[in-house]
């Protein structure tokens, strides 16, 4: 499943939810799209005709976009509006036979185009829903071979204690994905706010994605609702950093247009408003998928994530690892950072240093370790690392959600 549209190749994938909507899905907008960094659309915001979804694959197909169909008719039929049970008895069901036929007919509506990614098959299944999504994406694998299909997981809110790691690995038995996704909007209504169990959130996705050899991927937060806040750019960078921290290996922006009052959350502007202007959060998103997050994205995403540590965490949260000091690193003073370390299964090691801070600057001292004689920083402007120059520590610098990668021989 590795060679599937997204997972692989060396892009990182950046996605939007809820694109313009049909009388705006035009040349323009998509070239808009492109322009903020984006590499893939999920369909949606009432793109569920099959006439508009395939006229969004053709303007995808111009600005070099993919495109994951959410929401068509066929596909809706598939998992949302019935179940797929061979038992013909069961009310509202239909039998695997009936599914293959829906997915062969969406497969022929959009299978021309280049942009056609994958399938959104459910968005937040919980348990009861798991056996009808794993035989759509057995299904899908079966008569649209080469399309990923594609389904967002709950966040950890409202469950039993401890529920939470079951329902991952429920999922992952089941469903066999080919990622996975989960959202998880932390930053909360008042100013300065934050839900620390959006750590705990991460290291359950975490664990069981090295556990089962799946890449993870989140939505972060771009919008504000009657229950959270519209981030400022410098927290949806800091949302967009500790995920890359936690392994991360592909990003959705939750929205991109200002969904409708029709909605009743209560949406505040997004990268978008309601009218098609662009607002400041459209601009932090371009500066940051096209100055850093492209660029960093395709150094981390061939690694596997190794240690997640946070230093000097004011919340300490649950179930986060504390730094301990091991070969690579072997001491930490100064301003909170959470430490991604990476490998490529070979010698040396990748860090990513993120900024435990949304609201203001850090810096921090990181001395390294025994198995380090090298120490190297990447550039984003260049893609190229360059030596820092005392190899045996270095002094951490960065703003508002800001995070630094350096390379350890």
């Amino acid at each position: 499943m590795t060679d599937l549209p997204l997972i692989s190749g060396p892009d990182f994938p950046i996605g939007i939810y809820w694109p313009p909507p049909p009388e705006e899905t035009t040349a323009q907008r998509y070239q808009e799209i492109a322009a903020a960094g984006f590499t893939f659309v999920i369909t949606g915001n009432y793109l569920g005709d099959g006439n508009i979804i395939g006229w969004a694959l053709k303007l995808a197909d111009a600005v070099g976009l993919k495109v994951l169909v959410f929401e068509d008719t066929q596909l809706l039929n598939l998992t949302r509006f019935f179940d797929i049970n061979d038992d013909r008895s069961v009310p509202m069901t239909i039998t695997m036979a009936d599914g293959a036929e829906l997915v062969r007919r969406v497969e022929a509506a959009y299978g021309g185009h280049a942009s056609l990614a994958g399938y959104n098959l459910f968005d937040e299944p919980d348990y009861n829903k798991f056996d009808t999504v794993g035989k759509a994406f057995q299904l899908v694998r079966q008569n649209a071979p080469g399309r990923l299909p594609y389904a967002n997981l709950l966040p950890d809110l409202g469950r039993a204690p401890g529920d939470y790691p079951n329902y991952i690995e429920r999922y992952c038995q089941v469903v066999q994905p080919a990622l996975l996704s989960f959202d998880r909007y932390p930053l909360t209504s008042a100013p300065g706010s934050f839900d620390a169990n959006y750590f705990t959130n991460w290291v359950d996705i975490r664990e069981a994605g090295l556990r089962h050899n799946l890449p993870t991927w989140t939505y972060i937060q771009a919008v504000g609702t009657n229950w959270y806040r519209a981030p400022s750019n410098a927290e949806m960078l800091w949302l967009i950093n500790v995920s890359l921290a936690y392994g991360c290996k592909g990003i959705q922006y939750f929205t991109y247009w200002q969904p409708d009052p029709a909605r009743r959350e209560d949406f505040s502007p997004a990268l978008m408003d309601l009218s098609g202007r662009q607002t400041t959060r459209y601009q932090g998103a371009k500066t940051i998928n096209t100055t850093w997050l492209r660029q960093v994205g395709r150094e981390l995403k061939p690694l596997v994530s190794e240690r997640v540590m946070h230093y000097d965490d004011p919340d300490d949260p649950p179930r986060v690892t504390t730094f301990s000091p091991d070969a690579y690193v072997s001491a930490v003073s100064g301003d909170p950072v959470i430490l991604g370390q990476f490998t490529s299964g070979g010698p040396g090691r990748w860090l990513l240093v993120t900024n435990r801070s949304f609201t203001g600057p850090s810096t921090t001292s990181i001395w390294f370790g025994s198995a380090v004689s090298s120490v190297t920083l990447f550039d984003p402007g260049t893609q190229t690392y360059r030596p820092v120059s005392d190899p045996s520590s270095v002094t951490v610098m960065l703003p508002t959600g800001g995070a630094a990668l350096y390379r350890l021989q």
